[in-house]
């Protein structure tokens, strides 16, 4: 399964909408959406800021995480990005691999 981090903005009527469902309400609706998926919500947390919410997920591939952003994106009441994440073992693999590359103007 791979994990990803979604950050999310809401619009105003976004936020309408929080009011009425409360944080818990988003976080159990985010969970069966996620769970509908073959996924998993790891951890989601509510956020001052640039962000209004910050989701730790896995999903079983990249296709299905782009389904979520896409579509909760289209609703226009809030904005989803998503990155994904790579653990210490994946990032060292992806080290350890030779890639044929020239810089630009090199």
């Amino acid at each position: 399964m791979a994990k990803y981090l979604f950050t999310v903005s809401y619009s105003a009527e976004g936020l309408k909408g929080l009011y009425k469902d409360k944080a818990s309400g988003r976080m159990a609706a985010i969970a069966r959406t996620v769970e509908g998926l073959g996924g998993k919500l790891e951890s989601g947390y509510f956020a001052l800021g640039e962000h209004d919410v910050i989701l730790i997920v896995d999903l079983p591939d990249n296709v299905a995480a782009s389904a979520v952003s896409l579509t909760a994106s289209s609703t226009g009441l809030l904005r989803a990005q998503t990155t994904a994440l790579l653990t210490p073992e994946e990032t060292d693999k992806a080290l350890g691999t030779s890639v044929n590359y020239r810089g630009p103007g090199t």
